[in-house]
């Protein structure tokens, strides 16, 4: 039986309307992650458009991040995640209606522009609501408990990456994209309800200064905390080099594992496995070491995806995607909490916009490497990117004590 430490944020009633409102989101993103990319792989077949499907959801997010982060200061952060959930819920149900009536279809050549449309839509949303997001849990639970609330945050999300693609894989085979789009739409409307009951929790000051010279001194508070701005650039080189394999998955489960959308949602619920585990283990942890796992999980993450890109075995791929979880977990979580846990409150909205620029750098990252997969292969790419994670995250752990030695 785990020890009851672990669960301790969920006593805090404050934390648990948030927790509710964040697993209805993130089932709602981990469904739309399989629904998304192998709805427009199939209907063009092409790395290339995957690639700017990804693009035109990161722009937005590395646009508004840090205008996102700045409003979190300056308002209450309840407000800016309910009207989030909101609109991603319309996106959603927009999506879902012209795939019912056919304007979005195979029969129409070039149709797959409203993926498009809709993802840069959904981009713009996540680029304003994510860093209020993340800077709201100190405010609910307190700073000694902001380790343990960001693995539940963790645990939860990784719960839904377990069971969400696996059934949106199986509801695509079954039925069709439309129902998972209708899906997703009722689970960002539960999270919005959820949201409501969240409390107020910032300190809202006056401010005479404009967004752009917030984000201008908040990044000027960043570039002399060196501790941070290490963690921040390591957290998303990470996530710039591993993340957009799961973008570029439907290429190996379609065409070279033969697994087909069911086995798709197979691969991502069992890597929800792994980062389950990982999310468990460390809401359990004492506030120690924290850096040098960090580090590790960059190390465990590359290692596993260039064995992964290039297995032909099903067993196999499965093993070392777990793996990938486990490392995601590690490198996210702890990243993200130390951030937390060293910035300053005054900055927190800022400090936490740059670290959700990591979607967008994800996109950016499956764009490059959509572009290169369609010249050298998708297998080659995948492990070329994971290689130079390996290499980054090992001379990091060498070279870096002021990261290693955090706690």
């Amino acid at each position: 039986m785990p020890n009851i430490q672990t669960f301790s944020s969920v006593k805090n009633p404050a934390y648990r309307m948030y927790f509710g409102g964040l697993i209805g989101h993130m089932a709602g993103i981990n469904m739309q992650m399989i629904a998304r990319t192998l709805l427009v792989y199939r209907l063009t077949g092409s790395a290339l458009i995957l690639g700017l499907m990804s693009l035109a959801n990161a722009l937005p997010m590395l646009l508004l991040s840090l205008f996102g982060g700045a409003i979190a200061d300056r308002v209450q952060k309840k407000y800016i995640l309910t009207i989030g959930q909101a609109s991603s819920a319309l996106v959603s149900f927009g999506v879902a209606l012209v795939l019912t009536f056919s304007y979005l279809s195979a029969e129409r050549e070039g149709s797959w522009w409203i993926l498009i449309m809709a993802s840069a839509l959904q981009g713009s949303i996540m680029g304003l609501m994510m860093p209020a997001r993340q800077a709201i849990v100190p405010e609910i639970v307190g700073e000694d408990q902001i380790m343990n609330a960001m693995a539940l945050n963790n645990f939860g999300m990784n719960i839904f990456r377990l069971l969400s693609p696996a059934l949106a894989g199986l509801l695509i085979d079954i039925i069709g994209f439309d129902a998972i789009y209708y899906l997703m739409a009722g689970l960002y409307f539960i999270s919005f309800i959820f949201t409501l009951f969240i409390p107020s929790t910032s300190k809202i000051v006056k401010r005479s200064s404009s967004a752009l010279a917030d984000i201008k001194e908040g990044l000027k508070y960043i570039r002399y905390e060196t501790h941070i701005l290490l963690v921040l650039v390591f957290t998303l080189i990470c996530i710039f080099l591993s993340m957009p394999f799961i973008f570029l998955l439907p290429i190996f489960t379609d065409d070279i594992l033969m697994v087909g959308a069911t086995g798709m949602g197979v691969l991502v619920s069992v890597s929800g496995v792994g980062a389950l585990f990982s999310s468990l283990v460390l809401a359990s942890l004492p506030n120690k070491k924290r850096g040098k796992m960090m580090l590790m999980g960059g190390i465990m993450v590359g290692m596993a995806l260039a064995i992964f890109a290039f297995s032909r075995l099903w067993y196999l791929s499965l093993i070392l995607i777990a793996f990938i979880g486990i490392g995601q977990t590690l490198y996210m979580t702890l990243g993200s909490t130390l951030i937390q846990y060293y910035v300053s409150p005054t900055y927190r909205g800022r400090v936490m916009s740059i670290l959700m620029m990591n979607f967008g750098l994800t996109g950016i990252g499956t764009f490059f490497a959509g572009m290169l997969s369609d010249n050298v292969g998708v297998q080659y790419t995948i492990g070329g990117f994971a290689l130079v994670l390996v290499i980054i995250a090992f001379l990091a752990f060498i070279f870096i004590p002021k990261v290693r030695n955090l706690d």
